[in-house]
């Protein structure tokens, strides 16, 4: 049975590193990226946009939908980017949610996706 999984970080593990750091993990993010692809499991990745006042709030909780910028609610925590995998059982998961740790430097948070 083939599962899907949401790999993903919040932006405040990513800790402070200089640009250089940066740079060097983006090559081996991508390899990671590239290997789920090449072995088909990869359903999609993406990082989100860091800065939270460009995000849009969509609510429908009055009756009638409004959309304003900004986040729905202030929070201390906010997602920096995912990778969503289909993959045959929780040990598959767990293998590239580490290859995505070591190669990122920071946690990744493996959750089933139903």
């Amino acid at each position: 049975m083939v599962s899907q999984f949401i790999i993903y970080f919040n932006q405040q593990w990513v800790g402070e590193h200089s640009d250089e750091w940066f740079a060097s993990r983006g090559p081996l993010a991508n390899a990671v990226v590239n290997e789920m692809r090449d072995a088909g499991v990869l359903v999609f990745a993406a990082g989100v946009e860091e800065d939270v006042d460009a995000a849009l709030t969509a609510d429908a909780t009055s009756g009638a939908t409004v959309v304003t910028s900004g986040l729905y609610a202030p929070t201390e925590q906010y997602l920096g980017g995912f990778t969503v995998i289909d993959v045959a059982n929780d040990a598959d998961a767990e293998m590239w949610g580490g290859k995505l740790a070591v190669a990122c430097g920071w946690p990744q948070q493996i959750r089933r996706v139903y």
